[in-house]
């Protein structure tokens, strides 16, 4: 008589159920990842105009001549639509999300920075969900 080797059908199901599990939760957190990765690349350009904005504000105290984008700066990405700079004080970079081809929790979000030129500092903000919210704007 032959020994058969193999799995049992219970066997099977549990695997199949485990597997299961560890979809269920790996999923929604995959897509928060991705969400947080592609709204990094919006706090990303924003925060590459820090330093011309500052620079010109230390030559030049007025809004409307500093708090402008420089010629040559990259103004759009892969998952941003548009990167501006309002000639107000206090000087505000404002990078919007596309509003497809991103994830859907932050389509047509914004990422903005704001710059005081009396104290120095910049402080962010964003209207995306507080779960993919980068470090820096929390």
């Amino acid at each position: 008589m032959n020994k058969q080797s193999g799995f049992t059908l219970i066997e099977l199901m549990i695997v199949v159920a485990i597997i299961a599990i560890l979809a269920a939760i790996a999923i929604p957190q995959y897509n928060d990842y991705t969400a947080r990765a592609q709204l990094s690349e919006a706090y990303t350009l924003a925060s590459g105009l820090k330093t011309p904005i500052a620079e010109a504000f230390a030559q030049d105290n007025t809004a409307a001549n500093s708090c402008v984008v420089p010629a040559g700066t990259v103004t759009a990405g892969k998952y941003v639509a548009t990167l501006t700079a309002n000639a107000s004080s206090p000087c505000v970079i404002t990078a919007t999300m596309a509003a497809a081809g991103v994830n859907s929790k932050i389509a047509s979000d914004t990422v903005t920075l704001s710059f005081a030129p009396a104290t120095g500092a910049w402080t962010c903000a964003t209207t995306a969900p507080a779960e993919v919210k980068p470090k820096a704007c929390l």
